[in-house]
């Protein structure tokens, strides 16, 4: 193949991923279950703010205290299957985020983790299109309300921990709808991301003439959003909690400059910016605090009241 069909085609797939979070058209399946490191869950469905049926698991823990997990693009609530052929260009190595939910079960968390919108098995939403936040903060509100009138967990000190689709989507849900998170003492935010960034650094990568302006014009036609729309900069304004974000800094997918500025657009006095070292691959972010469950664990605990 030409170098200019592949610089075609990687950017095809790219637009793809973006505008729908499929790989080849396929969402990544739930491989995992939380009974493999040894933990009691219950299968759980419950609706997005817009009906959109969300699938997902309650994780108890003898505490009163919930996390909900909101995870990235294309992933789903078990992670991601980079190490199956068909999932591996992103990456190349499988995301499993069953050894930090373990770590925050016995560290005394009861876990509420669901598929988003159009990944997992959650419904088809929107025609099946990715806003990258615009449209799943619905998703937020679905599980914010679910944990607040579900009978076990209407009571307990909740807290956030979301990444990437799912930060995005939690920051554009807190501007929307802040009465919703009045329940909530803290949050996570697990490399947030806006648009232009990545395809910016993506089309330089592939070395595609007018690459952004192609891209945008495709995620346009294919959304109706414009890439400017998708970041949670113009949202995190409305946050209210303390908030840890953490980015791999030299992750050559984006610029460390799109989470500090994220970061910095934070109004809340408590907070704190982690920079995940010695790496460049993203996707390892989505793993990192399974090896480090401390850093969360921490946070949670120092601010919940």
């Amino acid at each position: 193949m030409a170098d200019d069909d592949q610089a075609r085609a990687a950017f095809d797939n790219f637009v793809e991923l973006w505008t729908t979070g499929t790989t080849a058209g396929r969402r990544a399946p739930v491989l995992r279950r939380p009974d493999e490191v040894g933990l009691d869950y219950e299968d759980v469905t419950f609706p997005s703010a817009d009906g959109v049926p969300l699938e997902g698991w309650f994780i108890p823990a003898d505490s009163d205290r919930l996390v909900i997990h909101n995870h990235f693009l294309p992933g789903n609530r078990y992670g991601y299957p980079g190490h199956l052929p068909e999932f591996g260009g992103l990456g190349g190595f499988e995301v499993n985020f069953l050894p930090e939910y373990k770590a925050l079960h016995d560290a005394g968390y009861n876990i509420l983790a669901y598929d988003i919108r159009n990944h997992g098995l959650s419904g088809q939403g929107n025609g099946g299109i990715a806003g990258i936040g615009l449209l799943e903060y619905r998703d937020v509100i679905g599980s914010l309300r679910y944990a607040a009138t579900r009978p076990d967990t209407l009571s307990m000190k909740k807290v956030l921990l979301s990444m990437c689709l799912g930060a995005d989507s939690t920051a554009v849900a807190w501007s929307k709808h802040p009465e919703e998170f009045s329940d909530v003492q803290a949050m996570v935010m697990l490399q947030p991301v806006s648009g232009p960034y990545i395809v910016e650094e993506f089309v330089k990568a592939i070395g595609m003439a007018d690459g952004y302006d192609k891209f945008d014009k495709a995620v346009h036609e294919r959304t109706g959003f414009h890439l400017a729309e998708q970041s949670p900069l113009r949202h995190v304004g409305a946050v209210t909690v303390p908030t840890l974000v953490a980015q791999v800094h030299d992750d050559t997918m984006t610029r460390p400059e799109d989470v500090q500025s994220i970061y910095d657009a934070l109004p809340v006095q408590e907070k704190e910016l982690y920079w995940i070292r010695g790496t460049d691959r993203r996707f390892d972010g989505y793993n990192f605090f399974g090896l480090h469950p401390e850093i969360p664990i921490d946070w949670f605990d120092k601010h919940l009241k």
